[in-house]
């Protein structure tokens, strides 16, 4: 990412991430078609349970998003060397950190669903959905490792190769435990959990083993497992900020889930659907913030600032680009989208309107999702963390509960608070990349990277 052509480099980078983004999703997009042709019950579970889930898998995405930025900027300085010393140290620390957060999780479950006011009617199927995924979290953790790493190392087609196996797996196993063919009973629910425990249980195995002896692999030594202060504290100094905002984040989609709840499993399957198509129209802005996080991570650490910035620059271009046919689409067509996976007249109807509501947002917000990859390949991560607090507990769950519940409006006053909370935090990140924080944080980190290498030469000589 250091020299060629910016807009090009960037391309290449994005593509696979944009495809393991999308694939990633097909995991919840699966679970949801099949389901949905059980009733709008059974779709409550998945909807339920990925916004709870995704609050542990935040810390893992704020940590493995460190992994990129080290990697990527100790790449650029040419250390693989010390690239090596933080895969090894994350891959100790997330697989740490996802054995006792599945632990509880699974413990959990019951106080968790009640907490969240889980419609009677879906109770069951949720309690047994939710916790086969708790019990999957640890390998959902190892395979962050291994991406988080590739990417900084640029990376990304194989990632995206381990998630395409995975999926595939997946689309095939589910309509199968869920509905049963041949020996196998039918499981319902619960079948399409452990359909997608096992696969990614093989994703991670197959992205560990990749991370050890792949074509890319970096010399990882059994030392580099063994825990280290210093590097697990810049791991934690970069990624904590990331993970909390995330973590946040996730919080608040629990609450607004919540809120959502509070009117019936109809606005809940409306939710749950339509959040699933704006996250698949979110894949190209995911994918171009990890590349431009890589591209700004390397450049920063060669020295060449200016062309972090053309970075920068040319994402945004092209997100632009991408994203404008995308939400068009959504705006017009939402509710027929919505027919895809739950055929239920009242969803269709509460689906269609939330897209009309929401869908300038969606455009909007896909620029954050660049600003925010700037501000973490520079290791600036501070601002990831506030915006995206602030865009859910500032904004959004104030605003859903005042105009929702407060003023009367319904299931309109929450679509509302999506809107404004999405455009409020997008303009709010637009000013502060302005300052140019950013690249003096990118400089602050560079200097480090360089007193890292001159620690380990004095190590090696002693």
């Amino acid at each position: 990412m250091t020299s060629g052509s910016v807009t090009g480099k960037l391309l290449l980078l994005a593509w696979p991430v944009m495809l393991s983004h999308l694939l990633q999703t097909l995991y919840n997009l699966a679970d949801a078609f099949w389901l949905g042709k059980l009733g709008r019950q059974a779709l409550t579970a998945p909807t339920i349970t990925m916004h709870v889930v995704f609050i542990g898998f935040a810390l893992a995405m704020g940590l493995g998003a460190a992994g990129t930025t080290l990697v990527s900027q100790y790449t650029g300085a040419g250390r693989k060397d010390l690239a090596a010393g933080v895969a090894g140290q994350l891959l100790t620390l997330l697989t740490g950190i996802g054995l006792l957060l599945g632990i509880a999780g699974f413990l959990l479950t019951p106080h968790i669903l009640r907490l969240l006011q889980t419609p009677p009617d879906a109770w069951s199927m949720t309690y047994d959905y939710m916790r086969w995924i708790w019990a999957g979290i640890p390998m959902l953790f190892a395979f962050t490792v291994y991406q988080g790493v590739s990417t900084g190392l640029g990376d990304t087609v194989g990632p995206m190769q381990v998630n395409l196996v995975s999926v595939i797996l997946n689309v095939i196993l589910d309509p199968i435990l869920i509905f049963g063919l041949g020996p196998v009973p039918p499981m319902g629910v619960t079948g399409a959990a452990v359909a997608t425990v096992f696969c990614r249980g093989i994703a991670s195995v197959i992205g560990v083993a990749r991370l050890f002896r792949g074509s890319r692999s970096l010399d990882i030594r059994l030392s580099h497992l063994r825990p280290d202060a210093p590097t697990v504290g810049r791991i934690l100094k970069i990624g904590l900020p990331v993970g909390m905002g995330q973590m946040g984040t996730s919080m608040g989609f629990t609450v607004m889930i919540g809120i959502v709840n509070s009117f019936g499993s109809a606005v809940t399957a409306a939710f749950g659907v339509g959040n699933r198509i704006i996250h698949m129209a979110m894949v190209p802005a995911m994918g171009l913030s990890q590349a431009n996080a890589t591209a700004v991570g390397q450049n920063l650490g060669a020295g060449s600032e200016a062309r972090a910035q053309g970075s920068v620059h040319s994402s945004m271009f092209l997100i632009g680009i991408i994203l404008l046919p995308i939400t068009v689409l959504m705006f017009f067509f939402g509710g027929d989208i919505s027919r895809a996976f739950v055929d239920d007249p009242t969803v269709i109807a509460l689906g269609r309107t939330m897209f009309r509501i929401t869908t300038p947002s969606v455009f909007v917000f896909g620029f954050l999702q660049v600003i925010l990859g700037s501000f973490q390949g520079s290791g600036h991560t501070m601002p990831v963390m506030v915006l995206n607090m602030s865009r859910l507990w500032l904004l959004r769950i104030p605003g859903a509960y005042l105009l929702a519940l407060t003023a009367g409006m319904g299931t309109m006053g929450i679509w509302w608070a999506m809107f404004m909370s999405n455009t409020i935090t997008a303009v709010t990140g637009w000013i502060w990349f302005r300052t140019g924080s950013w690249k003096r944080r990118g400089r602050h980190l560079v200097r480090d990277v360089m007193e890292a290498e001159v620690l380990q030469t004095s190590t090696d000589l002693d």
